[in-house]
């Protein structure tokens, strides 16, 4: 099985005339089973948005280099090379602008912000969504960590934007490294409900199952060998005629984790655009809520656990189900 492993940083540097310039730094190990592929194929595959012009203008300015040395972009990636890159973004396109927005915070002390997030809301801004975001209500009642730079301060962990629920939130720096450490070492217990199609018959699995970009739809995740290992257990809660409520608990945390793993057993979720059917219903996006966080607090390690209800769009669709 070939491993890639992802590290993706945001740092803040000064381009010539002394603006800054955002750089978004990517680092991947190619595993053992690599074959031979030019480097901006290769980071085309597994970088989200990294356009081809990106990706060769990276190569241009120096800013791809294989096992510590600049390459250029026809440069063929083999078994083991470690790779990294800067993508740069234009300068002050995404600077933050803090938004009043209303937050539903559940806790919050000097360090850290539990907030249950809404359905529909982005957590951190990207293409397409520069402001009304998560980071943006947040910079308006709080001030972050800046471990992730300007574009995702205080963000830890993140979730869909129409997936909705609880979220941690660090407000300074050693916080933030250390709840990092923490979900990293899995000492943070996340679950999730999640209405899916079809009836499951067994009312507990544990689906393990490698993740990675898929490379014909690099917008997408997939089930693949050279993916990163990917651990969901889920439980029954509910039955329906053609439907299924389950709680999920995550042992990985991989991109779309949930939604890619519950296709790969044939019961994705209701109203995934992506990864669901066509034929679903009308949920306005997957029907996932993170319910559940479990974890110590990371500086005066008092645990902490926090619950939410199913939210009021699941309780509704569910109320119209036959059983």
């Amino acid at each position: 099985m070939t491993l890639y492993e992802e590290d993706l940083v945001d740092d803040l540097e000064p381009d010539d005339e002394g603006a800054p310039e955002l750089y978004e730094h990517y680092s991947f190990t190619a595993g053992k089973g690599q074959e031979p592929l030019r480097v901006d194929k290769f980071l085309m595959n597994f970088v989200e948005n990294a356009t081809r012009n990106k990706v060769q203008q990276a190569a241009k300015q120096g800013n791809i280099f294989v096992n510590g040395e600049p390459v250029k972009a026809n440069h063929r990636v083999k078994a083991n090379d470690v790779v990294k890159v800067l993508l740069s973004h234009p300068p002050h396109e995404d600077l933050l602008v803090p938004e009043n927005i209303p937050l539903n915070i559940v806790y919050e002390d000097d360090d850290l912000i539990i907030v249950n997030k809404a359905k529909g809301m982005v957590v951190h801004p990207s293409v397409g969504h520069k402001d009304g975001t998560l980071v943006n209500a947040l910079l308006f009642h709080s001030e972050l960590s800046s471990i992730n730079g300007t574009i995702r301060p205080g963000i830890v962990h993140r979730i869909d934007k129409d997936t909705s629920g609880l979220l941690i939130v660090a407000k300074n720096d050693k916080a933030h490294v250390k709840l990092s450490e923490m979900i990293a070492n899995k000492d943070v217990k996340r679950k999730y409900y999640a209405l899916v199609h079809g009836s499951i018959k067994h009312d507990y699995g544990t689906i393990d199952a490698p993740i990675a970009r898929n490379p014909k739809e690099r917008k997408e995740m997939a089930i693949i060998d050279e993916g990163k290992p990917s651990v969901t257990h889920f439980k029954v809660v509910d039955r329906f005629e053609k439907y299924t409520l389950i709680e999920c608990e995550l042992e990985t945390g991989r991109t779309h984790q949930i939604r890619v793993h519950m296709k790969y057993i044939n019961h994705p979720l209701v109203g995934d655009p992506v990864y669901g059917p066509r034929k679903t219903l009308n949920t306005n996006g997957q029907a996932l809520h993170s319910k559940s966080i479990e974890f110590n607090h990371p500086i005066t390690g008092k645990h902490l656990y926090f619950e939410t209800e199913i939210p009021e769009y699941m309780v509704e669709t569910m109320s119209k189900l036959d059983k």
